[in-house]
């Protein structure tokens, strides 16, 4: 067994507590309400964590979608319960934020394939009374959707004033529009794509590998020998850190410069500051997510090709679509760059839908729609704003 320092251990143990009793509110179904995937099998009972903020209107005309990225949660706008620290959108989401919750009704749920209370691969198979591991189905886009609308209809929502999200969340905010075009008003995908690259499925697969070479993965049953794939899963973390930045800002921020020394040690310690930072950033991970389900997470991106699903034509996934969309890029983001984001305008330009197209001009590179932004603020304010007044949502009031 391999033995954790104390905080680790603390750390992991409330990590594994959440992905079946979640701090967050938790919408279970039974087996009656079966969740069909698209791998061709039924998943009950499953349950879906999340956390809501503001207060739904009387006609719940004001509801917000808020879909997470890769290894984001449902803690969107509160303190994670694991880590400590704030929300992962904050700058986004608050009173008086781009999105009001003095105004909005804002909901966040953790995916299908999560860790954070939603069912994923550590949570129990009541099968088995073990958690799943790899038995858990492969999961996609359009299953996570799948199972968010099954959590929108419990709150009686028809539709949704809103439906917002970056990377993987933008393939979220894409899907929901192709599978439900009559329950979204409106659409803002950021620094995303229709599809996910054969660059970007190469840098998941080398993340996985690094995560099965690890001998404590032991076939994805780690959880039943009570260790986790710590370094592998560190490994692939700082593999995926690389591609979240750009040049410009590793060399701002690290350059050339040591880590707490004066010349190299002509060794393979951590002699840069570059290197220091990776490790810091592998090894936090590690303590609030879930190898297997960063299997799954990245699987599911890997798999998500929006035109495939739509005879090999993206435009016919919008195809008379009411649906408002604004969408989002960097100029620095060479995980999702903008080419990705032009597809999607050209292919709603052709499914005839209303879209306005946002290129912002920074050198943070993808990670850039969750840093402190005020063109993507803006931008995002006045898409809201707009679609506020057409939706017939008064200023000030809900």
């Amino acid at each position: 067994m391999t033995e954790l320092r104390p905080t680790e251990d603390t750390v992991s143990l409330a990590r594994r507590r959440e992905a079946d009793d979640p701090s967050s509110p938790v919408a279970r179904f039974g087996t009656d309400r079966a969740l069909m995937l698209d791998a061709g099998v039924a998943i009950a009972p499953w349950q879906i964590a999340y956390q809501t903020y503001g207060a739904l209107n009387a006609d719940k005309s004001n509801a917000v979608l808020v879909c997470h990225a890769l290894t984001g949660d449902q803690h969107v706008g509160n303190t994670h319960p694991v880590t400590g620290k704030p929300g992962w959108w904050t700058s986004m989401i608050g009173p008086g934020k781009p999105i009001d919750t003095d105004r909005y009704f804002v909901i966040c749920a953790n995916v299908l394939g999560g860790c954070l209370g939603t069912t994923g691969p550590a949570s129990t198979n009541p099968a088995t009374g073990k958690p799943y591991g790899l038995d858990l189905p492969v999961i996609t886009i359009r299953d996570m959707v799948r199972a968010q609308a099954a959590l929108v209809d419990s709150f009686g929502i028809g539709e949704l004033f809103l439906v917002i999200g970056g990377s993987m969340g933008g393939m979220q905010v894409l899907q929901w529009a192709a599978s439900y075009p009559e329950r979204v008003f409106a659409c803002l995908p950021i620094a995303t794509g229709p599809r996910h690259s054969s660059q970007n499925i190469a840098f998941h697969e080398v993340g996985r590998q690094a995560v099965m070479a690890d001998p404590d993965w032991r076939g994805g049953r780690y959880l039943d020998f009570d260790v986790s794939p710590r370094k592998g899963l560190a490994v692939a973390r700082m593999a995926a850190h690389i591609t979240y930045l750009s040049e410009a800002v590793l060399h701002r921020k690290f350059g050339r410069r040591l880590q707490d020394r004066d010349k190299p040690t002509f060794g393979f310690d951590s002699d840069f500051q570059i290197e220091s930072y990776l490790r810091h950033q592998g090894m936090t991970f590690v303590d609030r997510f879930d190898a297997n389900s960063y299997l799954y997470m990245t699987r599911a991106m890997d798999y998500f090709d929006l035109a495939a699903d739509h005879g090999g034509v993206l435009a016919n996934a919008f195809k008379g679509t009411k649906t408002r969309f604004c969408v989002m890029s960097f100029t620095s983001d060479w995980l999702f760059p903008t080419t990705e984001s032009r597809s999607v305008v050209h292919a709603l330009n052709a499914g005839g839908a209303s879209v306005s197209f946002a290129e912002i001009v920074t050198d943070r590179g993808h990670d850039a729609f969750l840093l402190d932004e005020p063109e993507m603020f803006k931008i995002v304010n006045g898409f809201i704003a707009s679609a506020a007044r057409a939706r017939g949502l008064k200023e000030g009031a809900r």
